[in-house]
């Protein structure tokens, strides 16, 4: 089957901020994929160049070395197959709800009824059905990340980037947004390439984990097959033998890159 995402053996080298004439490699030689219908999952120390991967796959970002593939294509600029989800929301200040989520669809020249239609109907299935009238700083954390996961879905992608998109929110909310995630996520099956500092949403919501090392010059050190039956609840998995045995598995990998980029932000501190 071709990937709908492959990442092949990615280096990024930007100019060191501290010092112009010093370079620094944050992800080297990362070879990953994503399968149609695939949930994945990237976790690492923070500074491992997590984020850096999600841009090359976006297309915002051009690595030094290597190709990213789209359903066997070669990405040119903008993956325009992709919708990415910020880990702050990209939401319109100036813009309603509804008019945040049918953005999209109008720079597309969707028709205004059209998009307002298809608009109010993605508010509804993220539970935000009533609201679309309310503008951002009328809405609350939670609201305002199920508004830009309407934002991102609307245009029906058929990959979807997410950058650690639940991180800010308080423990009963985020489990709520993983859950629609899921619930969503299980009714198209869509590729999603979900990057995470958090091992917990990485076991409870995918099917391959992958770990990336320290940085600089991250690269994948191991990856993780997660046979946990779906559907899935996230707060109930949590405590699922099967669950706690890949958690360890997982945290024996992981725990030492962690550890040492701790060790190298307190020296950059």
């Amino acid at each position: 089957m071709t990937a709908a995402l492959a990442l092949d053996r990615i280096t990024c080298t930007f100019v060191a901020r501290d010092a112009p004439g010093r370079r620094y490699t944050a992800v080297a030689d990362v070879t990953l994929s994503v399968a149609p219908g695939e949930f994945v999952s990237v976790v690492g120390p923070t500074g491992c160049g997590k984020s850096t991967l999600l841009n090359v796959a976006a297309g915002l970002l051009e690595p030094s070395a290597g190709q990213v593939r789209v359903f066997g294509e070669p990405l040119r600029g903008i993956n325009t197959r992709a919708g990415y989800m910020f880990q702050s929301d990209a939401l319109m200040p100036w813009r309603t709800a509804l008019g945040n989520v049918t953005a999209g669809l109008e720079f597309r020249g969707v028709p205004a009824a059209q998009a307002k239609r298809i608009g109010e109907e993605w508010l509804k299935r993220v539970g935000l059905g009533g609201f679309g009238d309310r503008y951002p700083h009328q809405l609350s954390g939670g609201m305002r990340k199920r508004t830009a996961l309407a934002q991102t879905l609307v245009l029906d992608p058929d990959i979807i980037l997410m950058d650690e998109p639940f991180s800010a929110l308080d423990i009963q909310t985020r489990q709520l947004m993983e859950n629609e995630v899921l619930e969503l996520w299980a009714a198209k099956k869509k590729a999603v390439l979900f990057i995470t500092h958090d091992l917990d949403e990485a076991i409870a919501m995918s099917d391959r984990v992958i770990v990336l090392s320290a940085g600089p010059a991250s690269r994948p050190i191991g990856e993780f097959a997660i046979d946990l039956p779906r559907p899935r609840d996230v707060a109930e998995v949590r405590v699922a033998p099967r669950f706690i045995e890949l958690h360890k598995a997982i945290w024996d990998v992981l725990r030492a890159e962690v550890l040492k980029g701790y060790a190298q932000q307190k020296l950059a501190a």
